[in-house]
């Protein structure tokens, strides 16, 4: 997919990364109430710094105009509901204000890139250790486009993924291996720490609509970013083990993932993924 340009004769504008963005995370894998692609900004404007984040938040933004980026790509769509006005009485309409005078683009993948070939679930599954990967959830216009898209779907991609551990482990060792592949200290548990686990789902964010087609596949766990209440109760009274290392945890590091790719798409592009952006919980 590399652009075979002359990066002394050719410059890369926004278009040409949305362009690659679009390959990369199909806009098609998209969940129907999300908001993807190109959110704001001037297509044919010169691209030379590029920051990936998991959110756009004050830190984030801040970054982004104080290293004079020229696009940032977002998980987390801004703006994602519509908006009737834009002023800086709301934090969208601020943040959005702000970028916007600093002439900074936006681009999202979000949920097209959570269900990509390689993207945060996939990831995320590899990162577990899971063999025979499969989606959770199989798009079903499989092979015959969708709405966002003319083109047919591969039917190896859809929503969520799992598989089997080559080895059973107790949850809690596969706890260990989960904390281990994203950097955190801590993670919540529903179920058994010493069941042996073989079949295990993975979603990231939140995801609990998918609790229902790990039930069906027959997973004997399941780990997803974060989980409602009445999620976690509903797995305990299945037999599904639940692993919650936090939304936050559980799709940042594929932000920084995706600015590698990114980079090596684009090597005479400033690339980096936000240095300012944290997790807002905190462990007391």
């Amino acid at each position: 997919m590399r652009l075979r340009l002359d990066p002394k004769t050719f410059m890369i504008s926004i278009n040409d990364i949305a362009v690659f963005l679009e390959q990369f995370a199909p806009a098609h894998l998209a969940e129907q109430w999300d908001n993807v692609g190109l959110l704001v900004g001037d297509g044919l404007r010169e691209a030379r710094n590029v920051m990936t984040c998991l959110s756009i938040t004050p830190d984030s933004a801040a970054e982004a105009v104080d290293e004079k980026a020229d696009l940032i790509v977002t998980h987390h769509p801004l703006p994602f509901m519509a908006l009737r006005r834009l002023t800086t009485d709301t934090t969208p309409g601020r943040l959005l204000w702000d970028l916007l005078s600093a002439r900074i683009s936006i681009y999202s993948p979000h949920t097209a890139f959570d269900s990509a070939r390689d993207g945060v679930n996939q990831r995320l599954a590899v990162g577990l250790g899971l063999r025979g990967i499969q989606p959770l959830k199989i798009l079903e216009k499989t092979g015959t486009g969708s709405e966002r898209s003319e083109a047919p779907v591969p039917i190896f991609l859809g929503a969520g993924r799992w598989g089997w551990l080559e080895e059973p482990l107790k949850l809690n060792r596969l706890g260990e291996r989960l904390k281990q592949f994203l950097h955190v200290d801590r993670l919540q548990m529903v179920g058994d720490p010493e069941r042996s686990i073989r079949t295990v789902a993975a979603a990231c964010g939140a995801a609990d609509e998918l609790l229902a087609a790990a039930q069906a596949i027959g997973c004997e766990s399941m780990v997803i970013g974060e989980a409602r209440f009445h999620t976690c109760l509903e797995a305990e009274a299945t037999q599904i083990s639940l692993l919650l290392p936090g939304h936050f945890a559980s799709e940042r590091f594929a932000v920084e993932c995706l600015a590698e790719v990114l980079s090596k798409q684009f090597p005479q592009l400033k690339i980096w993924p936000s240095r300012r952006e944290r997790d807002p919980l905190r462990w007391q």
